[in-house]
């Protein structure tokens, strides 16, 4: 097949030009066959006359298995006889105009009863074969959608405010969701099989994906997508939709510009990375940031950014690159600070070791349920690394690297909330001291399931103000005070 984009020379004798690659017509070639009066030919078949013999039309007939198994006929036979390259290069309403008139070819020979709607539905369905992600892809543009769970090809759920909720929206078989699952992690080189059946990706948007196949997923694929808004959230929306308060976020901002190193704490889906991108963005412009992640998804604001991302095995085994590695690795390459996606091993000790010899201000995340029980898997992840170190040493390293510990929660009701901001004062012979300096106290539930509760202050003065201070941040002491409403 040439360069340019064309089909397979109809039987027809009329057919129209077919398109070269830049868009215009070349002489000589054929591509689909010519339909005459589109218009006249179409609508007919589309709406045929009401009678006894002729059924009603569906509520979605989208979703009947004819259609499903007609689309993805329709996308295999465009796969054989279009030069995608080509397609893809040209603008967005070109290509949809084309993919319409083959569609609408095959319609009227299939003899599918839509109107026309339903028509343009299944064009930016076939579309979204082609070039996107199927029956998944206007779930990924839809933007009040964060989660999508598919559990098989027949089950897909939704995460909209926090609620899980069904979806109608379903792959024609199992191979068809495996195609899909393909397409995703080849993207970025990694595979999923049964030699395989596990394995963390991302999309181009940074969405984390995570897929389970057989044979260790007993009824079928599972696929989670956790999206990522285009927009990241910066602190101000995040006090917006009640996550934090003002004086809350002021201080936390504060900490991160005078270069107080944090630890995100936080369940699954809390709300780690959205809160470690807001903070981020209060990091000057001036510094040099080493970012080192599982699946690449922190989205950073500042121009002096480098970006490193693990590596899983190959087939035979070898060639895996872990997080403590690319800790060790960033700490040659001359960073003012070092931001961990998610700390979950051995690879804790070597952050700490950055936090303690210049590297002040650097983050992480961590999956923890209370900052007192982020300490206690700090300590478990330490000793991972296998080092001959005491529990005294062990607290004493995380003592002088950590000053505070940001907890998040996603409540039942679905909303994100920050629990608890935490500092670490230092060490009391064996136990490390701590002390709450803003927390979300819960005080019921309302009738429709949402939470009720406020944010106080505990009227603890944070130790690190004076270090705000010799900075030339001033935080006031009002902020602090538990009988100020926050």
């Amino acid at each position: 097949m040439t360069g340019r984009f064309t089909a397979r020379r109809s039987e027809a004798p009329d057919s129209a030009p077919a398109l070269a690659e830049d868009g215009v017509a070349a002489a000589g070639e054929t591509s689909w066959q010519a339909l005459p009066e589109l218009e006249s030919q179409i609508q007919p078949a589309l709406q045929p006359e009401p009678g006894p013999d002729v059924p009603s039309a569906p509520s979605n007939p989208l979703l009947t298995d004819k259609l499903l198994d007609a689309k993805v006929r329709l996308h295999r036979r465009l796969i054989e006889e279009i030069n995608l390259q080509a397609l893809e290069k040209l603008p967005e309403a070109e290509m949809h105009a084309h993919v319409q008139k083959l569609v609408s070819q095959y319609v009227v020979s299939e003899r599918l009863a839509l109107n026309t709607q339903e028509l343009n539905d299944f064009v930016s369905e076939i579309l979204d074969e082609m070039t996107g992600l199927g029956p998944i892809e206007p779930l990924l543009k839809d933007p009040t959608i964060s989660d999508i769970l598919i559990n098989g090809h027949e089950c897909t759920y939704v995460e909209r405010g926090g609620m899980l909720e069904p979806t109608q929206v379903r792959f024609k078989d199992e191979q068809h969701l495996i195609r899909i699952v393909n397409k995703i992690v080849s993207a970025v080189g990694r595979r999923v099989d049964e030699s395989h059946p596990m394995c963390d990706a991302r999309l181009l948007d940074g969405s984390r994906v995570n897929v389970a196949v057989r044979p260790i997923a007993v009824d079928g694929p599972l696929v989670s997508i956790r999206k990522f808004s285009k927009k990241p959230f910066n602190l101000n929306k995040l006090v917006d939709i009640g996550a934090l308060r003002p004086q809350m976020a002021e201080l936390l901002g504060a900490a991160v510009k005078a270069r107080v190193t944090l630890i995100i704490s936080g369940g699954t889906g809390s709300g780690k990375t959205t809160m470690l991108n807001a903070l981020s963005a209060f990091i000057s412009e001036k510094e040099r940031l080493l970012t080192i992640e599982d699946a690449a998804e922190l989205q950073l604001q500042q121009p002096h950014v480098g970006r490193m991302e693990t590596r899983p095995p190959n087939t035979e085994g070898k060639g895996e690159i872990r997080q403590r590695e690319l800790v060790k690795n960033a700490l040659r390459m001359r960073p003012d600070r070092v931001i961990l996606g998610e700390c979950r091993g051995e690879e804790a000790f070597d952050m700490l070791q950055a936090m303690n010899t210049g590297h002040e201000g650097s983050m992480a995340t961590i999956h923890a349920n209370t900052p007192r029980d982020a300490i206690s898997r700090l300590e478990q992840m330490i000793g991972m690394a296998g080092l001959p170190m005491t529990i005294a040493s062990t607290r004493g390293q995380i003592a002088s690297a950590i000053r505070v510990i940001v907890q998040l929660q996603r409540l039942s009701d679905g909303k994100r909330r920050v629990t608890s901001i935490a500092e670490i004062t230092g060490m009391e012979g064996d136990i490390l001291q701590m002390q709450e300096i803003y927390k979300f106290v819960r005080t019921g539930t309302a009738e429709d399931g949402a939470v009720q509760g406020h944010f106080q202050a505990t009227g603890v003065r944070p130790r690190f103000l004076t270090d705000l201070l010799a900075k030339g941040i001033k935080i006031p002491g009002s902020y602090f005070d538990p009988s100020q409403p926050l």
